[in-house]
């Protein structure tokens, strides 16, 4: 399938790539480049067709969030983390998306969903206090989804859900200051006493069981997947393409490089255990590109033949989204370790690369013994509840 989309973003990448290093010192991504994404379609690719959205094969997508990840891993991941939210939205009543979509299709909406916010119960909905960490790209959101609890009797938490708010509702404290990622200016979001609608509110039961109330307008296979395998496999895409990238960059400054140390001398290129190190490296990006691809392929072929999607898939698909982190973790490992003392200097593609990819790596989506724990109850015939599976 031609993917067109990625044609027009292939044209913007060498821009991309030039503004990376910008991007790493200055902590954001600056607005020209959200715009010129925006303008090739990329945020609303997972966004509903009557909602001015391409509603595209998600497998499309992520080949777009590779490819951007591969030049600048902090655009890449923002470009996942916002562009994976309007697919959410579209889950919500109908209401909520027409408050957001309704006079700009193109609107971005940002995330944090650790469930710290409280909410409590209030006419026609609820009021929400909490401070929220590490929202990618909230800068350039004008809606956020918050995870909260609902506050039942005594004071106890009685739900978990998830809330869409206006930036009008919220303010951003500026303290994303950390070695990788740097440019996601992944901010914290503050909310004191503000009112959500009851149509703004969806219990995350609820969305792990394929129940959105926003099924009932958006009917098409792509909202008829699990959150679980949408949003991890989000988090995983650009760890891939940071290592293909970082991959990349190894092969074209090595290729010609002479050893002066150890007295040895002789080109790089010629050293066994250095073509070793590029075959392993490349094995590895390969493996977790082939294996999210197929996965993520599969749940969609399921939908769009309105079938059940089966625990087993549904559990491989987390096995192999964290294996994928650790593989393009390990293939960057190798990289980094092998590009010698050069790769320590800040600045360049593969140092930040290294950075980035560790960063995301400490994601809890990418909660390696957990996943992996759950897939082996799985195949031993015992339960399995999370709300990523």
């Amino acid at each position: 399938m031609s993917n067109e989309v990625l044609d027009e973003v292939r044209a913007l990448l060498p821009e991309i790539a030039a503004r990376a290093r910008a991007v790493d010192e200055e902590r954001r991504v600056p607005a020209e480049s959200i715009g010129e994404l925006s303008r090739a379609g990329v945020f609303r690719m997972l966004q509903p067709k009557r909602y001015g959205g391409a509603e595209s094969d998600p497998v499309r997508f992520y080949e777009v969030v590779r490819e951007i990840s591969a030049v600048c891993g902090s655009t890449g991941w923002l470009v996942s983390v916002l562009g994976v939210h309007p697919w959410q939205l579209a889950l919500f009543e109908e209401a909520a998306q027409d408050e957001v979509w309704g006079s700009d299709p193109g609107v971005l909406v940002c995330s944090s969903y650790a469930p710290v916010g409280r909410l409590v119960p209030a006419e026609g909905g609820y009021r929400l206090s909490g401070r929220w960490r590490f929202s990618s790209g909230c800068g350039h959101a004008s809606w956020a989804l918050l995870g909260g609890l609902v506050m039942g009797a005594a004071g106890r938490p009685a739900d978990v859900v998830t809330v869409l708010v206006p930036r009008s509702d919220y303010a951003i404290d500026d303290v994303w200051d950390v070695i990788g990622l740097r440019g996601t200016a992944s901010d914290d979001i503050v909310a004191e006493d503000a009112f959500v609608p009851a149509h703004r509110v969806v219990r995350n039961h609820d969305l792990a069981r394929l129940r959105g109330p926003g099924q009932q307008v958006n009917t098409g296979p792509l909202y008829r997947i699990p959150f679980g395998s949408v949003f991890t496999t989000t988090i995983t895409a650009p760890i891939i393409g940071m290592a293909s990238g970082c991959y990349r960059s190894y092969v074209s400054a090595m290729r010609d490089r002479v050893r002066l140390s150890l007295g040895g001398g002789g080109r790089f290129a010629d050293d066994q255990f250095a073509q070793v190190a590029v075959a392993r490296a490349a094995s590895e990006i390969d493996a977790a590109a082939l294996q999210t691809d197929r996965n993520v392929r599969e749940v969609y072929e399921h939908a769009v033949r309105g079938e059940a999607i089966p625990a087993e898939l549904r559990l491989r698909v987390r096995r192999d989204q964290v294996r994928a982190t650790e593989r393009a973790l390990e293939a960057i490992d190798v990289l980094f370790k092998t590009a010698g003392g050069n790769s320590l200097r800040r600045g360049n593609p593969i140092e930040r690369a290294w950075r980035d990819a560790h960063a995301g790596g400490v994601h809890v989506a990418n909660d390696v013994e957990r996943a992996l724990a759950m897939y082996g109850r799985g195949e031993f015939g015992l339960p399995v509840e999370d709300n990523l599976i």
